[in-house]
């Protein structure tokens, strides 16, 4: 990698966050020998081989260029800072007692990162890597200031306070995991497949909804290929599908069509926002004539009130009254 090419990090303020960079940097050029330990320069009046010089100006030729890589990361106000500009060690180690800080800030520093971890909780909505990444940063930066955090004190933390839809994802991942020794990316990347399962059922049930919703609207208060009843009930009323009994099997909150008994019964799709008849097919029990043919249009109705029982045939009717009405 060319010196032009090269992106130095900027000193700015943060000494902890750019000291692990900058010490990355030289690692990787390997010229950290130059700061840590730092040349050695020989004893005066002690000669020195041909092959020792040349290493030793070899160092020196280094350390120009790691002086160099340490004053682009500086501004003009703390490079007039730095007291000792001989060796690029010097200039390390001066940059490290000015900002650097004492065990003091340092302490205080760790007892609010300290509290930011324990508040830390996953929003609802939020994604797993945005959450992962505001569990990391303070996470790293306690470790910059001398806490102790090992993954797996990431991992229950973050099991800890996911939002409940992850419940049963969390108690299968501690049941099949020693979640001492498990890392935080195994953590993530098992946490991120589970996540997208959960797109994929949200986006299912939205695309169900949709076509039960337009089911509805299709087949709205009439039953197929039935007539409709003359003359209104009394107890005519808005609708609470919660209220509903299956006419199959005989529980609340769901209609016969809607059941994984119901194959041959012939009902109406209802809109839950208007008013509503219930029909019935001859299978539920309604009583009615026939007169020796299978005719559906002689099929009985129920309002929702319960209250009043009709047939579009009045023949059907051993007395009728007609005198009775509810207009």
């Amino acid at each position: 990698m060319s010196n032009e090419k090269l992106k130095v990090p900027i000193f700015e303020c943060h000494y902890e966050h750019w000291s692990e960079m900058m010490e990355n940097l030289l690692r990787a050029k390997q010229l950290w020998g130059l700061i840590d330990p730092g040349i050695i320069e020989p004893a005066v009046g002690i000669a020195q081989s041909e092959a020792q010089r040349k290493k030793l100006e070899d160092l020196r030729a280094k350390d120009l260029q790691v002086k160099h890589y340490l004053y682009q990361a500086i501004d003009s106000v703390t490079f007039e800072q730095i007291l000792d500009r001989k060796t690029s060690k010097a200039v390390w180690d001066s940059m490290k007692r000015r900002f650097a800080g004492n065990e003091r800030v340092k302490k205080s520093m760790l007892q609010k990162l300290r509290r930011d971890f324990e508040i830390l909780e996953m929003k609802n909505g939020e994604s797993i890597p945005d959450y992962f990444g505001r569990v990391l940063t303070v996470a790293n930066q306690m470790r910059s200031n001398g806490e102790t955090m090992p993954d797996g004190k990431i991992v229950e933390k973050i099991l800890r306070t996911l939002t409940e839809k992850y419940v049963y994802v969390v108690v299968s991942i501690e049941e099949s995991n020693d979640i001492e020794t498990m890392t935080v990316d195994q953590l993530q990347s098992s946490l991120v497949v589970h996540e997208q399962k959960f797109k994929r059922g949200d986006k299912e049930e939205e695309q169900a909804l949709k076509m039960e919703e337009g089911s509805s609207s299709r087949g709205r208060g009439r039953g197929r290929g039935s007539p409709r009843g003359r003359g209104r009930g009394q107890g005519r009323s808005s609708f609470n599908k919660e209220t509903i009994e299956c006419y199959k099997c005989h529980r609340l909150g769901h209609f016969a069509y809607e059941c994984d008994r119901s194959k041959e019964a012939n009902f109406a799709g209802f809109d839950e926002n208007e008013e509503v008849m219930l029909m019935a097919s001859v299978e539920d029990h309604v009583l009615m004539a026939r007169d020796g043919e299978d005719n559906k249009s002689y099929i009985w109705f129920l309002d929702s009130g319960c209250s009043n029982h009709m047939c579009g045939n009045k023949d059907k009717f051993v007395t009728f009254d007609q005198s009775f009405n509810t207009l």
